[in-house]
């Protein structure tokens, strides 16, 4: 674990300033920045040169980290989290404490809790939701490795993770669900 520490306290002061990082999650590499600062994310707007009505992921460590952003919480979503083998992020309304510009039209927002040990030390060491978006610009493939990512995007962010870029392991993205406040679970990207 120690090996990332040092890029855990770059990236917090990153984080801390409004700034952007680019980092390894539990799936592809990310974009990120803090979910609560709307210049922050804006940022990722402009540099993924992303519509603004695209929405981004939020990461978060705990079930009860959710509490604190979704008010419309159905509990038997963690019952359905427990039985997916890949990473699943999940659609949910009624969504508070985040900036506004990363809140879709309908009101939701794409929530994952991650696993991957760097994101969840980050993330809890932070203690707010970060951003989660493929370091790619919009509408381009998403990189499974380090090595794919654009130079445009290396060269757009403030800082650059170094933990992890010489995993060659391919990854893919999260499964995407969109969870009902009836409890029906709506399978977007499997």
């Amino acid at each position: 674990m120690t090996d990332f520490i040092p890029d855990v306290e770059n990236c917090l002061e990153v984080l801390k300033q409004g700034g952007t990082i680019l980092y390894p999650t539990d799936t592809v590499w990310g974009l990120g920045c803090d979910a609560t600062n709307a210049t922050a994310v804006e940022k990722l707007y402009r540099l993924k040169q992303r519509p603004a009505n695209k929405s981004m992921v939020l990461l978060l460590t705990d079930e009860r980290d959710i509490l604190k952003y979704v008010t419309q919480l159905d509990l038997h979503v963690f019952d359905y989290l427990k039985t997916t083998q890949k990473p699943t992020t999940v659609i949910y309304q009624g969504v508070i404490g985040i900036a506004e510009n990363i809140i879709s039209a309908d009101g939701s927002v794409a929530i994952r809790l991650v696993k991957e040990e760097f994101c969840k030390h980050l993330i809890k060491r932070f203690r707010r939701p970060v951003v989660s978006t493929s370091a790619n610009l919009s509408g381009q493939p998403t990189p499974s490795i380090f090595s794919e990512i654009p130079g445009v995007i290396k060269e757009g962010v403030d800082y650059i993770v170094q933990y992890r870029q010489d995993d060659t392991r391919r990854t893919k993205p999260s499964a995407l669900v969109k969870w009902s406040q009836d409890g029906r679970v709506e399978v977007l990207r499997p």
